[in-house]
This record gives structure tokens, sequence and C-alpha cells, in this order.
């Protein structure tokens, strides 16, 4: 006598394998999320350490006046945050102007951001 059997139904081994393909997606899907939250954490950095760095540049050009001394050391506060600025002032070949370098760095020392640029010599 021969029984035919048919089973509708899945395997373990089906629900392992199932399971894994569910496990490596959901791994790739944290780790993307992960990576765009640490981009957008690092774009607001380096935005605040640059409005530091443009504040200090506008105001040297309002007020016209460039430090007295070749280097400078100062902090800035945007939103909560702190940051350093380093200034220096080098010459030109044009006495009139002075080229101005400014890297700014978060509390722990690290650079976000760094611009130069030629500003004039207050003449008045």
């Amino acid at each position: 006598m021969k029984v035919n059997a048919q089973f509708s139904g899945i395997t373990l081994v089906e629900v392992l394998v199932a399971l894994v393909i569910v496990a490596l997606v959901l791994g790739a899907g944290l780790k993307a999320t992960g990576a765009l939250t640490n981009n957008a954490q690092r774009f607001e950095d380096v935005t605040l350490a640059q409005w530091c760095a443009e504040n200090e540049l506008i105001e040297m050009r309002l007020t016209g006046n460039l430090p007295a001394t070749p280097t400078n050391e100062m902090d800035c506060l945007q939103l909560g945050r702190k940051f350093h600025l380093s200034m220096k002032l080098h010459s030109t070949p044009n006495p009139m102007f002075k080229r101005v370098n400014i890297q700014v760095l978060d509390e722990m020392g690290q650079p976000h951001f760094s611009i130069k640029t030629i500003l004039p010599v207050n003449v008045f």
C-alpha cells in the first residue's frame, strides 16, 4: 500500500533563510540611517563653524580694524556650541592689504572649517 501525502507548509530551513535575509536587510538599513545621522551632524558643525569665521571677517570689514598682533585666538559661541578660532595675519606684496587665515576648531581641537581671504588695511 502506497501512501501519497502532500504537505502544504514551509519547512524550518525556509523560515531560517527568510529570517537571515530580513536580518541582513535591517542591518543595512540601520547602517545607512546611522551614516545619514552622522552626515547631518557634520553639516551642522561645519555650518556653525563657518558662521563663526564669517562673523569675525565681517566685523573686521565693517570696523576697518585688523588685529594688532599677527596671531590671535578667540572663542565663538553659536547656538550653544563653543568653537575656538585661530586667526593669522600675513603680509602681502601690496602693503595696503593683509591676508587673513582663520581656522575654526571644536571643543576637542578638531578642525571644522578654515577660510582665507584678503582684507584692506585700515588707512584712516
